[in-house]
């Protein structure tokens, strides 16, 4: 039996883009992946999650990472939620590893609901799989399951390749595009400031972040 993972990175940060990896292993060797000692890819360094990352495509049977830019996120924000853009996210991934048996990190509160909508959002490009499909959704999945951590694993080291890549292209250190890292908040204010509120295309224009930098500017011109 064909098992996967899924999961994100990159769902929070207001700069760069978001990834979801997806790694598909025959069950009866998914053992492998805990003897290399996959683990929640934000407890390990990101030395050792690339290290990791290189040898997860190498035993996996494959694997898929789909990488969703800034303002694609902002177009599917102007008609849906969060939620259900990585339960399109999630399914686009499913459909390109067609396991029997999917385990996925919930980003969704309750992880039932969020099972149920990537089997509904599947049925709409493979019908006969999602009927055949097992999915288990849960909280924390990426700390249980071997195959969820190694989906995550390859979404970061993914994922931070693609923000450094950005840095180099800008010239500049934006942290990690958290709105909580002071690297980040430093670069929208001072960007904002520079260019009247307007943000350069690699930050996510639609999040509350933008908005509150695009308000204290302008109440700090009406001073």
């Amino acid at each position: 039996m064909m098992i996967a993972g899924i999961d994100e990175a990159g769902k929070g940060p207001v700069i760069g883009p978001m990834c979801i990896g997806g790694v598909k292993i025959e069950e009866s060797r998914a053992h492998i992946l805990k003897v290399l000692g996959v683990a929640d890819s934000k407890k390990l360094t990101p030395k050792k999650r690339e290290q990791l990352a290189a040898q997860i495509k190498k035993h996996a049977d494959s694997f898929y990472i789909l990488e969703v830019g800034p303002s694609q996120i902002d177009e599917l924000r102007k008609i849906m939620s969060m939620n259900e853009i990585m339960v399109v996210c999630f399914s686009k991934v499913l459909e390109k590893l067609k396991p029997d048996l999917l385990y996925a990190d919930a980003a969704d509160v309750k992880a039932e609901r969020f099972a149920h909508n990537i089997r509904r959002q599947y049925e709409k490009t493979s019908p006969a799989h999602a009927k055949e499909i097992e999915i288990i959704s849960m909280h924390q999945a990426d700390a249980v399951y071997p195959v969820v951590s190694a989906a995550s694993i390859i979404a970061k080291v993914r994922r931070d390749e693609l923000i450094e890549e950005l840095k180099q292209e800008w010239g500049v250190d934006f942290g990690s595009g958290y709105p909580s890292d002071p690297k980040t908040k430093e670069f929208l204010l001072k960007w904002g400031k520079e260019h009247s509120g307007e943000f350069p295309g690699i930050v996510r224009q639609s999040w509350q972040t933008v908005q509150n930098i695009r308000e204290e500017l302008r109440k700090s011109e009406l001073k």
